[in-house]
Protein backbone atom coordinates (compact mmCIF):
# COMPACT_ATOMS: atom_id res chain seq x y z
CA UNK A 1 0.00 0.00 0.00
CA UNK A 2 2.95 2.03 0.91
CA UNK A 3 4.64 1.75 -2.71
CA UNK A 4 1.02 2.90 -4.52
CA UNK A 5 0.83 6.07 -2.59
CA UNK A 6 4.78 6.76 -3.47
CA UNK A 7 3.98 6.04 -7.17
CA UNK A 8 0.78 8.86 -6.91
CA UNK A 9 2.89 11.78 -5.27
CA UNK A 10 5.61 10.97 -7.70
CA UNK A 11 3.04 10.96 -10.73
CA UNK A 12 1.58 14.32 -9.66
CA UNK A 13 4.91 15.76 -8.40
CA UNK A 14 6.07 14.95 -12.22
CA UNK A 15 2.61 16.85 -13.63
CA UNK A 16 3.68 19.85 -11.91
CA UNK A 17 6.94 20.33 -12.85
CA UNK A 18 5.63 19.83 -16.57
CA UNK A 19 3.24 22.45 -16.43
CA UNK A 20 5.00 25.29 -17.10
CA UNK A 21 7.23 24.00 -20.06
CA UNK A 22 3.78 22.68 -21.61
CA UNK A 23 2.02 26.14 -20.81
CA UNK A 24 4.92 28.11 -22.52
CA UNK A 25 5.18 25.77 -25.62
CA UNK A 26 4.80 27.56 -29.16
CA UNK A 27 2.78 26.42 -32.10
CA UNK A 28 2.48 28.04 -35.67
CA UNK A 29 -0.73 26.57 -37.10
CA UNK A 30 -1.99 26.81 -40.80
CA UNK A 31 -5.79 27.74 -40.67
CA UNK A 32 -5.65 25.82 -44.32
CA UNK A 33 -2.83 24.28 -45.29
CA UNK A 34 -1.90 23.94 -49.02
CA UNK A 35 -0.87 21.35 -51.09
CA UNK A 36 2.57 20.46 -49.89
CA UNK A 37 2.73 22.37 -46.54
CA UNK A 38 4.68 20.90 -43.98
CA UNK A 39 2.10 19.49 -41.08
CA UNK A 40 0.80 21.90 -37.76
CA UNK A 41 3.71 19.63 -36.16
CA UNK A 42 6.33 20.75 -37.97
CA UNK A 43 5.83 23.96 -36.31
CA UNK A 44 6.32 22.91 -32.62
CA UNK A 45 8.81 25.35 -30.78
CA UNK A 46 9.86 25.25 -27.60
CA UNK A 47 10.74 27.65 -25.41
CA UNK A 48 14.38 27.32 -24.84
CA UNK A 49 14.13 27.47 -29.10
CA UNK A 50 13.82 31.03 -29.22
CA UNK A 51 15.20 32.81 -32.10
CA UNK A 52 15.08 29.61 -34.73
CA UNK A 53 14.14 29.91 -38.09
CA UNK A 54 11.19 28.01 -39.59
CA UNK A 55 9.76 27.73 -42.75
CA UNK A 56 6.12 27.96 -43.76
CA UNK A 57 4.38 27.66 -47.44
CA UNK A 58 1.23 29.41 -47.43
CA UNK A 59 -1.79 29.69 -49.80
CA UNK A 60 -2.67 32.14 -52.06
CA UNK A 61 -5.63 34.23 -50.27
CA UNK A 62 -5.55 31.96 -47.05
CA UNK A 63 -4.44 32.84 -43.98
CA UNK A 64 -2.36 30.99 -41.13
CA UNK A 65 -2.79 31.42 -37.27
CA UNK A 66 0.60 32.22 -35.06
CA UNK A 67 0.29 31.82 -31.31
CA UNK A 68 3.28 33.04 -29.45
CA UNK A 69 5.05 32.08 -25.68
CA UNK A 70 4.83 35.14 -24.92
CA UNK A 71 3.48 38.35 -26.02
CA UNK A 72 5.37 40.37 -29.06
CA UNK A 73 5.72 44.54 -29.04
CA UNK A 74 7.15 44.44 -32.63
CA UNK A 75 6.32 42.29 -35.95
CA UNK A 76 8.10 43.01 -39.26
CA UNK A 77 6.90 41.74 -42.15
CA UNK A 78 9.61 42.57 -45.00
CA UNK A 79 7.28 42.29 -47.73
CA UNK A 80 3.50 43.63 -46.69
CA UNK A 81 2.81 43.25 -50.51
CA UNK A 82 3.18 39.01 -50.21
CA UNK A 83 1.95 38.91 -46.71
CA UNK A 84 -0.16 40.75 -44.93
CA UNK A 85 0.06 40.14 -40.55
CA UNK A 86 -2.52 41.37 -38.46
CA UNK A 87 -1.96 40.88 -35.07
CA UNK A 88 -5.16 39.62 -32.89
CA UNK A 89 -3.07 40.19 -29.40
CA UNK A 90 -0.28 40.45 -27.82
CA UNK A 91 0.54 36.30 -28.31
CA UNK A 92 -1.91 35.67 -31.44
CA UNK A 93 -1.29 37.13 -34.55
CA UNK A 94 -3.15 36.01 -38.53
CA UNK A 95 -1.05 35.87 -41.30
CA UNK A 96 -2.80 36.38 -44.88
CA UNK A 97 -1.07 35.40 -48.44
CA UNK A 98 -2.25 38.39 -50.91
CA UNK A 99 0.78 37.54 -53.66
CA UNK A 100 2.51 35.12 -55.02
CA UNK A 101 6.60 35.27 -53.98
CA UNK A 102 9.12 34.95 -51.08
CA UNK A 103 8.96 37.38 -47.86
CA UNK A 104 9.73 36.78 -43.89
CA UNK A 105 8.16 37.33 -40.70
CA UNK A 106 9.97 38.67 -37.47
CA UNK A 107 8.07 38.97 -34.14
CA UNK A 108 10.32 40.68 -30.97
CA UNK A 109 9.36 40.46 -27.33
CA UNK A 110 9.19 44.08 -25.06
CA UNK A 111 13.66 43.70 -24.67
CA UNK A 112 13.82 43.47 -28.50
CA UNK A 113 14.61 40.14 -28.08
CA UNK A 114 13.65 37.63 -30.94
CA UNK A 115 10.70 35.27 -30.31
CA UNK A 116 10.52 33.81 -34.00
CA UNK A 117 11.52 34.21 -37.51
CA UNK A 118 9.52 32.92 -40.21
CA UNK A 119 10.26 32.58 -43.84
CA UNK A 120 7.11 32.56 -46.04
CA UNK A 121 6.67 31.03 -49.43
CA UNK A 122 3.05 32.41 -50.80
CA UNK A 123 1.97 30.20 -53.68
CA UNK A 124 -1.25 28.70 -55.24
CA UNK A 125 -3.08 26.43 -53.45
CA UNK A 126 -2.62 22.70 -55.98
CA UNK A 127 -5.10 20.92 -53.91
CA UNK A 128 -8.22 21.89 -55.88
CA UNK A 129 -5.81 21.46 -59.34
CA UNK A 130 -5.12 18.20 -57.67
CA UNK A 131 -8.65 16.98 -57.44
CA UNK A 132 -9.74 18.49 -60.90
CA UNK A 133 -6.90 15.95 -61.98
CA UNK A 134 -8.03 13.17 -60.15
CA UNK A 135 -11.21 13.23 -62.01
CA UNK A 136 -10.30 14.12 -65.42
CA UNK A 137 -7.69 11.56 -65.50
CA UNK A 138 -8.57 8.73 -63.01
CA UNK A 139 -5.71 6.38 -62.21
CA UNK A 140 -2.91 8.49 -63.27
CA UNK A 141 0.03 9.26 -61.26
CA UNK A 142 0.55 13.01 -61.04
CA UNK A 143 2.59 15.12 -58.30
CA UNK A 144 2.03 18.79 -58.29
CA UNK A 145 5.05 21.33 -57.39
CA UNK A 146 5.23 25.10 -57.36
CA UNK A 147 7.78 27.70 -58.03
CA UNK A 148 6.80 30.76 -57.56
CA UNK A 149 3.76 31.37 -59.78
CA UNK A 150 5.33 28.63 -62.13
CA UNK A 151 3.45 24.95 -61.66
CA UNK A 152 5.56 21.70 -62.56
CA UNK A 153 3.83 18.55 -63.10
CA UNK A 154 6.20 14.97 -62.12
CA UNK A 155 5.44 11.47 -62.22
CA UNK A 156 4.01 9.17 -64.82
CA UNK A 157 0.79 8.75 -67.40
CA UNK A 158 0.18 5.98 -69.66
CA UNK A 159 0.09 7.82 -72.86
CA UNK A 160 1.37 11.23 -74.08
CA UNK A 161 -2.37 11.93 -74.51
CA UNK A 162 -2.98 11.56 -70.91
CA UNK A 163 0.15 13.78 -70.38
CA UNK A 164 -1.61 16.25 -72.63
CA UNK A 165 -4.60 16.60 -71.20
CA UNK A 166 -3.28 16.95 -67.60
CA UNK A 167 -0.81 20.03 -69.03
CA UNK A 168 -3.70 21.74 -70.80
CA UNK A 169 -5.82 21.31 -67.53
CA UNK A 170 -2.77 22.88 -65.16
CA UNK A 171 -2.74 25.59 -68.03
CA UNK A 172 -5.96 26.66 -67.39
CA UNK A 173 -5.64 26.63 -63.62
CA UNK A 174 -2.61 28.83 -63.81
CA UNK A 175 -3.74 31.30 -66.51
CA UNK A 176 -0.65 30.58 -68.53
CA UNK A 177 0.57 27.61 -70.63
CA UNK A 178 4.12 28.71 -70.41
CA UNK A 179 4.12 28.59 -66.56
CA UNK A 180 3.46 24.90 -66.97
CA UNK A 181 6.47 22.82 -67.32
CA UNK A 182 5.52 19.04 -68.20
CA UNK A 183 8.08 16.60 -66.60
CA UNK A 184 5.67 13.65 -67.04
CA UNK A 185 7.04 10.59 -67.81
CA UNK A 186 5.25 8.02 -70.18
CA UNK A 187 4.81 4.82 -68.23
CA UNK A 188 3.20 3.09 -71.64
CA UNK A 189 4.41 2.34 -74.82
CA UNK A 190 5.46 5.00 -77.36
CA UNK A 191 7.47 3.57 -80.33
CA UNK A 192 5.00 2.78 -83.63
CA UNK A 193 6.44 1.13 -86.10
CA UNK A 194 4.70 1.38 -89.87
CA UNK A 195 4.50 -1.22 -92.26
CA UNK A 196 3.49 -0.02 -95.83
CA UNK A 197 2.97 -1.18 -98.94
CA UNK A 198 2.41 0.64 -102.06
CA UNK A 199 1.61 -0.44 -105.29
CA UNK A 200 1.45 1.30 -108.76
CA UNK A 201 0.02 -0.08 -111.89
CA UNK A 202 0.17 1.46 -115.06
CA UNK A 203 -0.56 0.43 -118.59
CA UNK A 204 -0.17 2.15 -121.61
CA UNK A 205 -1.67 2.11 -124.91
CA UNK A 206 -0.24 3.06 -128.09
CA UNK A 207 -1.60 2.14 -131.74
CA UNK A 208 -0.20 3.64 -135.10
CA UNK A 209 -1.51 4.12 -138.58
CA UNK A 210 -0.91 5.80 -141.73
CA UNK A 211 -0.39 5.92 -145.45
CA UNK A 212 1.64 7.83 -147.35
CA UNK A 213 1.50 8.14 -151.17
CA UNK A 214 3.93 9.34 -153.94
CA UNK A 215 3.31 9.80 -157.43
CA UNK A 216 4.90 10.87 -160.52
CA UNK A 217 2.90 11.71 -163.63
CA UNK A 218 4.03 12.34 -167.49
CA UNK A 219 1.70 14.99 -169.58
CA UNK A 220 3.60 15.50 -172.64
CA UNK A 221 6.58 17.49 -171.67
CA UNK A 222 5.47 18.09 -168.33
CA UNK A 223 6.22 15.96 -165.75
CA UNK A 224 3.95 16.11 -162.23
CA UNK A 225 4.91 14.73 -158.76
CA UNK A 226 2.67 13.85 -155.79
CA UNK A 227 3.92 13.06 -152.43
CA UNK A 228 1.78 13.54 -149.00
CA UNK A 229 3.68 12.61 -146.05
CA UNK A 230 1.45 12.19 -142.64
CA UNK A 231 3.45 12.35 -139.48
CA UNK A 232 2.13 10.76 -136.05
CA UNK A 233 1.77 14.22 -134.40
CA UNK A 234 1.68 12.53 -130.48
CA UNK A 235 4.86 10.54 -129.84
CA UNK A 236 6.51 10.05 -133.42
CA UNK A 237 6.80 7.39 -135.69
CA UNK A 238 7.65 4.36 -133.05
CA UNK A 239 9.46 1.99 -135.67
CA UNK A 240 10.81 1.47 -139.26
CA UNK A 241 8.21 -1.35 -140.18
CA UNK A 242 6.51 -0.14 -143.55
CA UNK A 243 4.87 -2.21 -145.89
CA UNK A 244 5.44 -0.89 -149.19
CA UNK A 245 3.49 -0.82 -152.66
CA UNK A 246 4.50 0.41 -156.42
CA UNK A 247 2.68 0.98 -159.27
CA UNK A 248 4.18 1.84 -162.93
CA UNK A 249 2.79 1.85 -166.40
CA UNK A 250 4.62 3.78 -168.72
CA UNK A 251 5.55 7.39 -167.70
CA UNK A 252 3.56 7.35 -164.95
CA UNK A 253 4.53 5.59 -160.99
CA UNK A 254 2.27 5.29 -158.07
CA UNK A 255 3.76 4.66 -154.84
CA UNK A 256 2.58 4.09 -150.85
CA UNK A 257 3.84 3.74 -147.63
CA UNK A 258 2.08 1.64 -144.80
CA UNK A 259 2.89 2.61 -141.22
CA UNK A 260 1.43 0.93 -138.62
CA UNK A 261 2.56 0.03 -135.11
CA UNK A 262 0.80 -1.02 -132.00
CA UNK A 263 2.50 -1.21 -128.45
CA UNK A 264 1.28 -2.57 -124.96
CA UNK A 265 2.95 -1.64 -121.86
CA UNK A 266 2.61 -2.57 -118.33
CA UNK A 267 4.26 -0.88 -115.44
CA UNK A 268 4.29 -2.55 -111.95
CA UNK A 269 6.06 -0.38 -108.79
CA UNK A 270 6.19 -1.96 -105.38
CA UNK A 271 7.43 -0.87 -102.07
CA UNK A 272 7.26 -2.08 -98.97
CA UNK A 273 8.85 0.07 -96.17
CA UNK A 274 9.07 -0.13 -92.14
CA UNK A 275 9.76 2.50 -90.38
CA UNK A 276 9.23 3.34 -86.52
CA UNK A 277 9.31 6.20 -84.76
CA UNK A 278 8.59 7.78 -81.18
CA UNK A 279 5.16 9.16 -80.51
CA UNK A 280 4.94 12.71 -81.72
CA UNK A 281 8.32 12.33 -84.08
CA UNK A 282 8.45 12.55 -87.46
CA UNK A 283 9.66 9.49 -89.96
CA UNK A 284 10.52 9.34 -93.40
CA UNK A 285 11.15 7.05 -96.18
CA UNK A 286 12.62 7.44 -99.93
CA UNK A 287 12.99 4.85 -102.49
CA UNK A 288 14.29 6.45 -105.68
CA UNK A 289 16.83 8.92 -106.65
CA UNK A 290 17.93 12.91 -107.18
CA UNK A 291 17.86 14.80 -110.40
CA UNK A 292 20.61 17.80 -111.05
CA UNK A 293 18.45 21.26 -111.82
CA UNK A 294 20.49 24.14 -112.24
CA UNK A 295 19.82 27.32 -110.61
CA UNK A 296 20.64 30.67 -110.99
CA UNK A 297 22.99 32.56 -108.67
CA UNK A 298 22.55 36.64 -107.19
CA UNK A 299 26.03 37.12 -108.99
CA UNK A 300 25.02 35.34 -112.29
CA UNK A 301 26.39 31.65 -111.43
CA UNK A 302 24.70 28.80 -112.16
CA UNK A 303 24.71 26.65 -109.17
CA UNK A 304 23.28 22.59 -109.02
CA UNK A 305 20.38 21.62 -107.06
CA UNK A 306 18.84 17.98 -106.70
CA UNK A 307 15.86 17.36 -106.39
CA UNK A 308 14.40 13.80 -104.92
CA UNK A 309 12.05 11.79 -106.88
CA UNK A 310 10.51 7.77 -106.52
CA UNK A 311 8.43 6.28 -103.79
CA UNK A 312 8.54 8.58 -101.03
CA UNK A 313 6.86 8.08 -97.29
CA UNK A 314 6.50 10.14 -94.12
CA UNK A 315 4.26 9.66 -91.17
CA UNK A 316 3.82 10.96 -87.70
CA UNK A 317 2.03 8.86 -85.01
CA UNK A 318 0.86 9.71 -81.85
CA UNK A 319 -0.11 7.47 -79.56
CA UNK A 320 -3.22 8.17 -77.61
CA UNK A 321 -3.90 5.30 -75.26
CA UNK A 322 -2.91 1.30 -75.12
CA UNK A 323 -3.50 0.12 -78.83
CA UNK A 324 -5.06 3.54 -80.34
CA UNK A 325 -2.82 5.58 -82.48
CA UNK A 326 -3.40 8.87 -84.36
CA UNK A 327 -1.77 8.84 -87.69
CA UNK A 328 -0.57 10.98 -90.11
CA UNK A 329 0.75 9.86 -93.51
CA UNK A 330 1.92 11.17 -96.82
CA UNK A 331 2.67 9.35 -99.80
CA UNK A 332 4.52 9.93 -102.69
CA UNK A 333 5.08 8.76 -106.38
CA UNK A 334 7.07 10.45 -108.75
CA UNK A 335 8.65 10.02 -112.06
CA UNK A 336 10.77 11.49 -114.54
CA UNK A 337 9.05 12.86 -117.42
CA UNK A 338 9.64 14.64 -120.80
CA UNK A 339 7.06 16.02 -121.03
CA UNK A 340 6.70 19.90 -120.19
CA UNK A 341 10.20 18.95 -120.00
CA UNK A 342 12.73 22.54 -119.96
CA UNK A 343 15.30 23.01 -122.39
CA UNK A 344 18.09 25.69 -121.95
CA UNK A 345 20.63 27.16 -124.15
CA UNK A 346 20.70 28.28 -127.96
CA UNK A 347 23.58 25.92 -129.25
CA UNK A 348 21.84 22.47 -129.98
CA UNK A 349 25.74 20.61 -129.08
CA UNK A 350 24.88 22.61 -125.58
CA UNK A 351 21.63 22.28 -124.92
CA UNK A 352 20.23 21.12 -121.73
CA UNK A 353 17.34 19.45 -120.91
CA UNK A 354 15.75 19.10 -117.44
CA UNK A 355 12.92 17.07 -117.57
CA UNK A 356 9.59 17.18 -114.83
CA UNK A 357 8.50 14.84 -112.68
CA UNK A 358 4.62 13.45 -112.82
CA UNK A 359 3.68 13.15 -109.15
CA UNK A 360 0.80 10.91 -107.51
CA UNK A 361 0.66 12.55 -104.19
CA UNK A 362 -1.55 11.80 -101.05
CA UNK A 363 -2.12 12.63 -96.98
CA UNK A 364 -4.29 12.31 -94.93
CA UNK A 365 -4.94 11.82 -90.97
CA UNK A 366 -6.43 9.05 -89.51
CA UNK A 367 -7.15 6.68 -86.13
CA UNK A 368 -6.16 3.28 -85.85
CA UNK A 369 -5.58 0.41 -83.42
CA UNK A 370 -2.51 -0.93 -83.06
CA UNK A 371 -2.36 -3.87 -86.43
CA UNK A 372 -5.35 -2.60 -88.21
CA UNK A 373 -4.94 -1.34 -91.60
CA UNK A 374 -6.03 1.63 -94.17
CA UNK A 375 -6.22 1.28 -97.41
CA UNK A 376 -5.69 5.19 -99.15
CA UNK A 377 -7.26 3.61 -102.65
CA UNK A 378 -8.97 5.42 -105.54
CA UNK A 379 -6.02 7.10 -106.54
CA UNK A 380 -6.98 6.08 -110.54
CA UNK A 381 -5.78 8.32 -113.50
CA UNK A 382 -6.61 7.80 -117.01
CA UNK A 383 -5.58 10.06 -119.78
CA UNK A 384 -6.42 9.27 -123.73
CA UNK A 385 -4.75 10.81 -126.85
CA UNK A 386 -5.78 10.81 -130.37
CA UNK A 387 -4.64 13.20 -133.44
CA UNK A 388 -5.56 12.79 -136.95
CA UNK A 389 -3.43 14.10 -139.91
CA UNK A 390 -4.01 14.58 -143.39
CA UNK A 391 -4.49 16.36 -146.61
CA UNK A 392 -7.79 19.05 -145.88
CA UNK A 393 -10.93 17.88 -147.08
CA UNK A 394 -9.66 14.29 -148.82
CA UNK A 395 -8.95 12.74 -145.36
CA UNK A 396 -12.59 13.26 -144.33
CA UNK A 397 -13.71 11.32 -147.28
CA UNK A 398 -15.29 8.00 -146.45
CA UNK A 399 -12.88 4.79 -146.86
CA UNK A 400 -11.09 6.80 -149.44
CA UNK A 401 -9.94 9.30 -146.63
CA UNK A 402 -7.92 6.87 -145.15
CA UNK A 403 -5.36 6.60 -147.66
CA UNK A 404 -4.70 10.67 -147.57
CA UNK A 405 -4.33 10.84 -142.88
CA UNK A 406 -2.64 9.12 -140.38
CA UNK A 407 -4.00 8.18 -137.07
CA UNK A 408 -2.27 8.25 -133.65
CA UNK A 409 -3.73 6.71 -130.58
CA UNK A 410 -2.76 6.65 -127.09
CA UNK A 411 -3.82 5.45 -123.55
CA UNK A 412 -2.52 5.47 -120.54
CA UNK A 413 -4.31 4.05 -117.03
CA UNK A 414 -2.60 4.36 -113.35
CA UNK A 415 -3.53 3.46 -110.20
CA UNK A 416 -1.89 3.88 -106.72
CA UNK A 417 -2.80 1.69 -103.71
CA UNK A 418 -0.99 2.60 -100.15
CA UNK A 419 -1.71 0.16 -97.03
CA UNK A 420 -0.53 1.14 -94.30
CA UNK A 421 -0.77 -0.90 -90.84
CA UNK A 422 0.91 0.43 -87.44
CA UNK A 423 1.81 -1.61 -84.77
CA UNK A 424 3.06 -0.29 -80.77
CA UNK A 425 6.20 -2.05 -80.69
CA UNK A 426 9.29 -2.55 -77.91
CA UNK A 427 12.69 -3.18 -78.61
CA UNK A 428 14.11 -7.15 -78.76
CA UNK A 429 17.16 -8.09 -77.49
CA UNK A 430 19.91 -8.72 -80.42
CA UNK A 431 19.58 -12.72 -79.83
CA UNK A 432 16.34 -12.47 -81.13
CA UNK A 433 17.64 -10.70 -84.52
CA UNK A 434 19.06 -12.27 -87.93
CA UNK A 435 21.05 -10.62 -90.23
CA UNK A 436 20.17 -10.71 -94.07
CA UNK A 437 23.40 -12.55 -95.26
CA UNK A 438 22.93 -15.04 -92.22
CA UNK A 439 24.07 -18.44 -93.47
CA UNK A 440 25.72 -17.30 -96.48
CA UNK A 441 28.48 -18.90 -97.88
CA UNK A 442 30.45 -18.02 -101.36
CA UNK A 443 31.17 -21.13 -103.60
CA UNK A 444 34.35 -22.26 -104.52
CA UNK A 445 36.25 -22.41 -107.47
CA UNK A 446 34.75 -25.28 -109.17
CA UNK A 447 31.23 -24.90 -107.70
CA UNK A 448 30.95 -21.31 -109.87
CA UNK A 449 33.19 -22.73 -112.62
CA UNK A 450 31.20 -25.70 -113.43
CA UNK A 451 27.88 -25.23 -111.74
CA UNK A 452 27.70 -21.48 -112.17
CA UNK A 453 26.86 -21.33 -108.53
CA UNK A 454 27.94 -18.06 -106.66
CA UNK A 455 27.07 -19.45 -102.99
CA UNK A 456 26.85 -22.95 -101.45
CA UNK A 457 23.28 -24.43 -101.57
CA UNK A 458 23.67 -26.50 -98.40
CA UNK A 459 20.95 -29.29 -97.00
CA UNK A 460 21.22 -31.63 -94.67
CA UNK A 461 24.94 -32.69 -94.13
CA UNK A 462 26.57 -31.25 -90.91
CA UNK A 463 23.89 -29.08 -89.87
CA UNK A 464 20.51 -28.95 -87.77
CA UNK A 465 17.32 -29.43 -89.69
CA UNK A 466 14.78 -26.84 -89.07
CA UNK A 467 11.22 -28.07 -87.71
CA UNK A 468 8.71 -29.35 -89.86
CA UNK A 469 9.07 -31.16 -93.43
CA UNK A 470 10.65 -29.36 -95.62
CA UNK A 471 11.78 -31.03 -99.35
CA UNK A 472 14.61 -30.40 -101.16
CA UNK A 473 17.48 -27.81 -100.47
CA UNK A 474 16.66 -25.13 -97.60
CA UNK A 475 18.97 -21.80 -96.52
CA UNK A 476 19.94 -19.11 -98.08
CA UNK A 477 19.16 -19.56 -101.81
CA UNK A 478 20.16 -17.32 -104.74
CA UNK A 479 17.99 -18.48 -107.72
Amino acid sequence: MMKRICDLATAVWTCVLMTPILATALLVAPAASPTGAARAADFELLVDDVGSKRYVRLGLGKSMIVRLPRPAVDVLVSDPATVDAVTRTATTTYLIGKKIGLTNTFFFDAKGREILNLEIQVERDLAVLGRMLRKVVPGSDVRLESINDNVILTGSVSSPAESSQIADVAARFVGKPEQVLNMLSISGKDQVSLKVTIVEMQRTVLKQLGVDLTSMFSIGQTVLDLATVNPFSLSGALSGTQLTADYASGGTTVGSVLQAMERHGLIRTLAEPTLTAVSGESAKFLAGGEFPVPVGADDGQVTIEFKPFGVGLGFTPVVLSEGRISLKVSTEVSELSSDNALQLGTNTSATVTIPSLVTRRAETVVELPSGGSLVMAGLIKEQTKQSLNGIPGIKDLPILGALFRSRDYERADTELVVIVTPYIVSPVGRDRLARPDQGLNIAHDVGTVLLGRLNKVYGASGRTLPKGVYHGNYGFIVE
